[in-house]
């Protein structure tokens, strides 16, 4: 009976050992992405990395570089005018978002233009090196808009579908009292969904809070448990972010939370690193800096710029966990990059 109790104890002491050492394992392996454009946003994909999902360094060289959209003058929805839009003739490639899909293949999406697009961008990778052909998914073709902003891709687990959701601007004729309260163009959030980026679901609102809102970043915590972290737009006097809850990725959602940030903050994207979820936000006034937030329920929140580094420059972009060997290949092509110029 002693021999069997010691025996016992003997191989739980080992099944122990050896489930810390595999979570050990896993947690040194881990790597992270950040991708990143810099102003005028022309230039292309750039991205960031991290070991601990707080301090980042850049990875010198463009990995991609956009070929499509901001082409040509456009008519504007609204008024009928035509308008040239802002660097009219050069490609532009801005607020990229990254998903990485169940097979391990890597999805990214982007904003195509300041106005005058009514589509996003879509390339595939399968490593962040090597990229698919670029395609424009014109979304809001038969939308009375002039842009589609900051789409942010978000896979759900549950129903095994891709969700892009973006801003776009509304017709001053749907404005409500409180877009009036300020002085720049309105937007509502929008979506749509996909299982394998070649037929889309029609667009449709996404979530109205009843003010102009841009940016949203949805988080999945739990089963039936999200959280849609998005920027009040108003300007000036607000510019600043909240969040909503709701049971589907679907929606509906809750009223939306007590806000949070200083002002002049937008494009969030979150993150969750232990027992905490880091929000990550680009505060572009009255200098433009990378500020985070840490919060453990999305209803208070902590400051923590004084626990992160952010390279000068970085602007909206989302995070993807990578291994170390993965991104010792992203590197390396990097400063194959830079030495080629």
């Amino acid at each position: 009976m002693q021999k069997n109790y010691y025996t016992m104890r003997r191989f739980c002491f080992l099944l122990v050992l050896m489930m810390t050492i595999a979570c050990t394992t896993a947690v040194a392996k881990k790597a992270y992405v950040f991708t990143s454009f810099r102003e005028p946003s022309v230039s292309g994909l750039q991205y960031l990395y991290s070991y601990d999902g707080l301090h980042w360094d850049s990875i010198p060289g463009v990995f991609m570089v956009p070929t499509i959209g901001n082409e040509h003058p456009y008519t504007d929805r609204f008024t009928g005018k035509e308008v040239t839009p802002t660097y009219c003739g050069t490609h532009v490639l801005r607020d990229p978002s990254i998903v990485k899909g169940p097979d391990g293949v890597f999805h990214l999406v982007w904003t195509t233009a300041w106005s005058g697009s009514r589509g996003f961008g879509y390339a595939s990778s399968k490593d962040l090196i090597h990229w698919s052909e670029q395609r424009e998914i014109p979304v809001m073709q038969d939308s009375c808009t002039n842009n589609v902003w900051a789409p942010e891709l978000f896979y759900d687990d549950e129903t095994e579908c891709f969700y892009i959701i973006w801003s776009s601007g509304i017709h001053p004729d749907r404005y409500t009292e409180a877009d009036k309260k300020g002085s720049n163009a309105c937007h509502r959030p929008y979506y749509t969904k996909t299982k394998d980026f070649k037929t889309f679901t029609p667009a449709r609102q996404y979530y109205d809070c009843g003010f102009n809102s841009i940016d949203g970043f949805l988080v999945k915590r739990a089963e039936r448990d999200y959280v849609f972290v998005l920027k009040d737009n108003r300007k000036p006097g607000f510019s600043d972010l909240f969040c909503v809850f709701g049971t589907s990725p679907d929606g509906p959602f809750s009223q939306p939370s007590e806000k949070f940030a200083p002002n002049y903050s937008e494009g969030p994207c979150v993150i969750k690193l232990g027992d905490e979820w880091i929000i990550f936000f680009d505060q572009y006034k009255p200098e433009q800096r990378y500020c985070a937030y840490s919060t453990r329920d999305f209803k208070t929140f902590t400051e923590i710029n004084s626990r992160i580094s952010v390279p000068v420059g970085h602007k909206h972009g989302t995070i993807v966990e990578v291994t170390k060997k993965q991104l010792k290949k992203i590197i390396k092509q990097g400063k194959l990059k830079l030495a080629r110029k």
